[in-house]
């Protein structure tokens, strides 16, 4: 399985709604079968007490099956039309890690 991090530094003025927005059309990827392969998808604002965000303060996490799920849903229309309407108005930076679980 693959592990999937992504991690944003929001806009300012970005709202509970676009955020909300966002996560519920990540979760639909999995909960409607948009997009094969997608396991679970969690995330929310970051509330670590370490200080040591770099000014990343929302993310998500999605598990996907294998290498070859993740690598079919990167370039997916939906994908794609989701970065496009809901994560770019929204972020101002992203940051992705994937790593093998």
């Amino acid at each position: 399985m693959i592990q999937h991090i992504v991690l944003l530094k929001l806009k300012a003025g970005t709202t509970e709604e676009q955020k909300q927005a966002l996560l519920e059309g990540l979760v639909a990827l999995r909960r409607e079968h948009k997009i094969a392969g997608i396991e679970s998808v969690s995330g929310g604002d970051n509330n670590s007490p370490e200080g040591k965000t770099h000014g990343f303060d929302w993310g998500f996490v999605m598990t996907f099956v294998d290498a070859a799920a993740r690598d079919a849903y990167l370039p997916h229309p939906e994908h794609v039309a989701l970065g496009q309407t809901l994560l770019r108005p929204i972020a101002d930076d992203v940051l992705v890690m994937d790593y093998a679980i």
